[in-house]
């Protein structure tokens, strides 16, 4: 019976000794755990009050949702060799995973899927308008692989991906 109570007695000091150094670690270290930190307390400044009429009605990712996807233009020449390079960058992070290095849709995601993405440089893909491509890429396919990166990618982004795309013409 006296085994027991100190072993109780041990458990118990172990236990209080324990969460007093944590408790200590909490209070008094600068890095403390996770929920001690200011970066998990966004909310205890007061939210700054949006000022009257700051929705936008017009512009936007709006307009491009609801616009007739053959009208779509971008703000700069998709012939640009700055937009054609932004494009090629654009291109390697956000799609060579389905699209691949050919751009035939064998992408090491991609050559998983059946079927496969669509091929960028097929005659079909080029001669797409850049609205309908920008559309696509912005909202995804109805009943397709392609997924909607709106959310994703920039708007400017996604323009100099197409020139990018447009930029390779079609597979000879």
């Amino acid at each position: 019976m006296v085994r027991i109570l100190c072993v109780g007695l041990i458990v118990i000091a172990v236990l209080l000794g324990s969460y007093a150094a944590i408790t200590l670690y909490d209070e008094t270290l600068q890095v403390g755990r996770m929920w001690e930190t200011p970066a998990v307390r966004p909310h205890e400044a007061p939210i700054p009050v949006m000022a009257n009429m700051s929705v936008p009605f017009s512009g936007g990712e709006l307009f491009y949702r609801t616009a007739d996807p053959e009208t779509l233009k971008p703000d700069f020449s998709l012939d640009s060799a700055g937009a054609i390079a932004r494009g090629k960058q654009g291109y390697r992070y956000y799609c060579v995973h389905c699209h691949g290095t050919g751009y035939d849709g064998y992408g090491t995601v991609g050559q998983s899927f059946a079927p496969p993405p669509g091929d960028l440089r097929s005659a079909r893909i080029q001669n797409f308008s850049p609205g309908r491509i920008f559309h696509e890429v912005s909202y995804g396919i109805p009943g397709g692989r392609q997924p909607a990166l709106a959310t994703t990618i920039a708007a400017e982004e996604r323009w100099q991906i197409i020139a990018y795309i447009k930029s390779l013409g079609v597979r000879p």
